[in-house]
């Protein structure tokens, strides 16, 4: 009877031990969590095609899915057609301007001919064989046709002006189509679902054949490479961590037994969580709760909400 009390005793000494030893060997405790990112549509349209599956592991840039881009594609036809039809009504002044350059050769030819013509004249006044009238008169018609020169000269330059300001004011109308034509390309590169981070997809919202909108979530990715231990210790604790510190990191590996993994403390909390209103003693200032985040490598155990213990090293 002796024996069997001694026996029932120890068990449960070794029992209380145990229990006070798995309860006393963790500095703090929390839940891993990751960086998820949703991704979502950016132009409204049906869905072509949509690669994604659940658990699958999608790299960064890739493409994952393809918007409907008929719309799109007409109206980049309609703005080209559009900035093709400005050349069209853009004027040519070859015409008119080679009507004015002949009429100037044969105004430039007939003051040739009558600046000969005044040459003769002078030397026959000075053999007193013409009049100083002829000289006038002659002068006279030079004048004359120096003007006509200088009034084509200027109908020249007017008409090219003109043509050129006309020309200016129809081209002028093609930078914004062309602008236009640049954001369509965009919007067509915009069609192509694409990953934006490398990571493994955690949910699916869409399927292929579905109508989107813009803004509309398509699925959830997080990179599960690296998992966030978010974990609280109290305002007594605070003076054991430090930004860049390792610890070691338990994560339970069946009934009795854990996994031990290193961890990073990347972020401490300025701010207390749970705060009382009124701190008057050193044992209620033991209460104050910070948060910290502690990166975990991951060898493909650790999943997202599963909880973790810290031990501080």
């Amino acid at each position: 009877m002796n024996s069997i009390v001694k026996i029932l005793a120890a068990g449960s000494l070794l029992a209380i031990a145990a229990c006070s030893n798995k309860n006393g060997k963790f500095d703090a405790s929390g839940t891993f969590e990751a960086d998820e990112v949703i991704v979502s549509s950016e132009l409204p349209g049906k869905i072509l095609r949509f690669d994604v599956e659940e658990g699958q592991l999608y790299s960064k840039d890739s493409i994952v899915g393809i918007l409907d881009a008929e719309s799109i594609l007409l109206q980049k036809e309609q703005v080209q057609a559009s900035i093709r039809s400005l050349g069209e009504k853009t004027a040519d002044v070859t015409p008119q301007v080679k009507l004015l350059e002949d009429q100037l050769t044969v105004q430039q030819s007939r003051l040739n001919t009558l600046l000969h013509e005044k040459t003769r004249i002078e030397n026959l006044l000075r053999q007193d064989a013409a009049t100083g009238k002829q000289l006038d008169d002659i002068n006279a018609e030079i004048d004359v046709s120096r003007k006509n020169i200088a009034v084509t000269q200027q109908q020249i330059h007017v008409q090219k002006s003109n043509v050129a300001t006309q020309n200016r004011g129809i081209l002028s109308e093609g930078k914004p189509l062309e602008k236009r034509v640049a954001q369509l390309d965009d919007q067509l590169k915009r069609t192509n679902i694409i990953n934006p981070v490398n990571g493994t997809v955690i949910t699916k919202y869409a399927e292929t054949g579905e109508i989107t909108s813009a803004g509309k979530a398509l699925y959830k990715i997080a990179d599960l490479s690296t998992m966030t231990l978010r974990a609280y210790i109290t305002g007594t604790q605070l003076s054991q961590v430090k930004l860049g510190q390792t610890v070691k990191v338990l994560v339970d590996d069946g009934a009795d037994k854990y996994k031990e993994l290193s961890g990073t403390i990347t972020w401490i909390s300025d701010k207390a969580e749970f705060t009382p209103k009124t701190i008057q003693t050193k044992d209620e200032r033991a209460n104050l709760v910070y948060a910290i985040k502690i990166k975990v490598k991951n060898d493909g155990y650790l999943k997202i909400g599963m909880y973790g213990e810290v031990k501080f090293q």
